[in-house]
């Protein structure tokens, strides 16, 4: 596997990346460089410097992965990327704690006018009654958007015994509960309540400038805003006459709309203090996201899923290690189902038991089906990532559902598939490795692994030795069998796990042995 680097990291991220992948360091690369080079790469990572628009990745043919060493990815066309079928990555949790950290630094030289008061100290003056400041007890913190620098926000400010209310239309009212946050239905509501006011959403169609003058009509008139999280939410030239006009108490910025920000008339005013993007600067931020991003690009390239993909649904910390195993079993099932059926697959109905139904990484947990399902079928590269849209196109139809917990397993998946000649089941599990229990209705203990048969046979005496007999001709030597069946003298299953790969010539022979209804090889 090969890597590029086009942005500066910290070295130890590049250390961990070489033990697998040979590694590119290229920090200065150009756009047109980068067009020309980037499908010789099977990962990239960058910062913010480099961007990858839709032409790019439109060339970047063996790009399984884009690692973003941050937290934003305004620089990468995700909807390119995902038509691709290339995941994109980031590193959210590396900044959480120093984004918050230093967003608490803007509200306390604020709320106590320490920047100004630092020049003018400075300047030889000495100016106590012009910097009267004010408390954070009792205020009330407005959070617009509790994700995890959010969260690290009211956690801090909780500390100064300050009330925090919320506006976030995508977190349940009993995760605000436990957070000790008042969870508001609207933005207006918080913008007239709170004394102090902090920005925590991405820059989108729908966020950009929805802090503008009608905003800070609604704000207390001793208001602060903060904005650690994109430059444009906060329309610049709205601030600037509010806090001129003295609308509103002050604000602190640690982005704007363009960067790098050096001719701003808003650097005129001294009831607002700004930074150059630095937030995220710190030495153990840039450690653990350029250690997070190589760690996840190692496990793409070992054939496991990311934590932190942002184009499908993100792997919650919680329950992680478990989800992780079955997202191993789920691409197994999906593959053996694809190749076991009889037919072209019209539907396919997915059935999660027990504790795995619970899980928040479902929707994963269904993408990584659907892909094992297309991968042996499907000529274009399929992933995790593009999985659903290339369903969708073939016209097969996805349902899923929930049941109780299974009395023998913690955790079970069960996949049907409906084709226009038969119908497949195939129920799996996790006991230290991926295991089908059930196939058809029979019970059987297979690990699908490897080359494989299975056969659907008569319960009648030679019918295991004609088919094993067979296998031998072709010199096909058999590892593990398992077999199944309904009652004595009925109808069986075998599955086999084979040493080597069973060629046509000996399928087609054991088809046509009269105790034999119907038998296929597999590869997992």
């Amino acid at each position: 596997m090969k890597a590029l680097i086009a942005d500066a990291i910290n070295e130890k991220g590049i250390e961990n990346l070489k033990e697998v992948a040979d590694v590119v360091v290229d920090t200065s690369i150009t756009p047109e460089e980068l067009y020309e080079t980037i499908g010789e790469y099977d990962a990239i990572i960058v910062r913010s410097r480099t961007k990858l628009p839709a032409e790019t990745i439109a060339k970047a043919d063996n790009l399984k992965i884009i690692a973003r060493a941050g937290v934003g990815v305004d620089n990468i066309d995700v909807n390119a990327a995902t038509e691709k079928g290339i995941m994109v990555v980031n590193a959210p949790e590396s900044t959480s704690i120093t984004v918050a950290e230093h967003t608490m630094g803007l509200i306390l030289s604020t709320i106590r006018k320490i920047a100004i008061a630092d020049a003018s100290t400075k300047e030889g003056k000495w100016e106590k009654k012009r910097f009267m400041g004010m408390e954070l007890k009792d205020k009330t913190l407005g959070v617009i958007g509790m994700g995890r620098i959010g969260s690290q926000v009211v956690n801090r400010c909780k500390a100064f015994q300050m009330d925090a209310i919320a506006y976030d239309p995508y977190l349940p009212a009993d995760v605000a509960k436990q957070m000790g946050v008042e969870l508001l239905e609207t933005q207006e509501e918080l913008l007239k309540r709170a004394d102090v006011i902090t920005i925590h959403v991405p820059l989108t169609p729908e966020t950009k400038h929805s802090i503008s003058t009608e905003q800070f009509e609604m704000m207390k008139d001793t208001a602060l805003i903060f904005n650690c999280a994109r430059g444009g939410i906060i329309d610049e030239d709205a601030l600037y006459e509010a806090l001129k006009e003295g609308k509103i108490g002050g604000a602190g910025l640690d982005v704007f709309e363009e960067e790098p920000a050096k001719d701003n008339k808003l650097f005129e005013l001294d009831n607002i203090v700004c930074t150059p993007h630095i937030a995220a600067s710190t030495k153990e931020a840039q450690r653990d996201a350029a250690i997070i991003v190589a760690d996840e690009v190692i496990e793409v390239f070992k054939g496991e899923m990311p934590r932190n993909i942002i184009n499908m649904p993100r792997m919650d910390n919680s329950g992680f290690e478990e989800a992780n195993d079955y997202l191993e079993l789920c691409d197994k099932i999906g593959s053996f189902i694809s190749q076991a059926s009889q037919g072209a697959i019209k539907e396919l109905e997915i059935v999660y038991s027990g504790e795995i139904a619970d899980l928040a990484t479902q929707e994963l947990f269904t993408r990584t089906i659907i892909k094992g399902l297309l991968t042996p079928i499907v000529n274009e590269g399929v992933s995790a990532v593009n999985a659903r849209n290339i369903a969708k196109s073939r016209g097969l139809n996805i349902t899923e559902a929930k049941t109780d917990k299974n009395e023998s397993y913690n955790s079970l998946v069960k996949l049907t598939a409906k084709t226009d000649k038969s119908e497949f089941s195939v129920v799996g599990t996790y006991l230290h490795e991926p295991r089908i229990i059930e196939i058809n209705g029979y019970r059987v203990d297979v690990k699908p692994e490897g080359d494989m048969f299975i056969a659907n046979y008569k319960d009648i005496p030679g019918s295991i030795g004609s088919i094993g007999t067979k296998l031998g001709e072709y010199n096909v030597n058999v590892g593990i069998m398992q077999v199944g069946r309904d009652i004595p003298g009925g109808k069986a299953i075998m599955i086999l796990t084979l040493d080597n790969e069973a060629p046509k010539e000996a399928i087609e022979e054991i088809k046509s042995l009269g105790n034999v209804d119907d038998a296929t090889t597999l590869k997992l």
